[in-house]
């Protein structure tokens, strides 16, 4: 990763932020001002990074009452209090005010990849929420993200390629119309073992497929 200055506090016990949360912050569709929120926030990775791109206001969601107590201090460190606002809360009630529907221009999400079955009973419970969809399917996030983003705004989202139609499905549900697609390969040999996906609220449609990344050389 490269050196941006940031200071963000992790634990291999509960959570460590990996490539995916950094090309994500790299390929959302942001707004120099305005209001963005980061659904899954772990340790708030994708909220700090973004600042470096952006002068908007950002509201990082997070369950899990350590990896937010790690955002929170992440973003004291860096002097970012009044650029972030880390909320606890589960991100399925949050996104059922109503009185917030519609009031972000951007939403980025870097949620669990696999569903609550595919889990191992003997993974630390905090790997366990971070990978699996224990507290929310990949509906009941892309349905909080629309509910979230305003009409022509962007959802940005970083999942794998084995569930990419259920994702492009789901969105289209939810009247967010994909817009833009990478894969990313490990290498130039290797299959694609992640994706980013944006879409807008109410777009119409018309997909870029973007040149794919290759994060190592060899």
């Amino acid at each position: 990763m490269m050196d941006t200055g940031l200071r963000i506090i992790q634990s291999r016990e509960v959570f460590s932020f990996s490539t995916d949360a950094v090309l994500l912050s790299n390929f959302a569709s942001i707004p120099k001002k305005g209001k963005i929120i980061d659904l899954c926030t772990g340790n708030g990775v994708i909220p700090l990074l973004l600042t470096g791109r952006t002068k908007a206001q950002i509201d990082a969601v997070e369950i899990q009452p350590r990896l937010a107590d790690m955002a929170r201090r992440s973003v004291s460190l860096n002097g970012l209090e009044q650029q972030i606002n880390i909320v606890e809360a589960d991100l399925r009630h949050f996104a059922a005010n109503k009185a917030i529907y519609g009031t972000y221009d951007a939403v980025t999400v870097n949620p669990p990849y696999m569903s609550a079955e595919a889990g191992d009973s003997n993974e630390n419970e905090h790997y366990a929420i971070a990978r699996h969809e224990v507290h929310g399917t990949l509906q009941d996030i892309v349905e909080a993200c629309s509910r979230l983003v305003r009409p022509a705004g962007k959802v940005a989202m970083v999942h794998r390629p084995s569930r990419f139609v259920e994702i492009i499905e789901t969105m289209r549900k939810y009247k967010l119309e994909p817009k833009r697609v990478q894969f990313i390969h490990p290498n130039k040999n290797g299959e694609a073992n992640m994706v980013l996906i944006e879409a807008m609220r109410d777009g119409r449609p018309e997909l870029r497929l973007l040149p794919p990344i290759m994060v190592y050389d060899t």
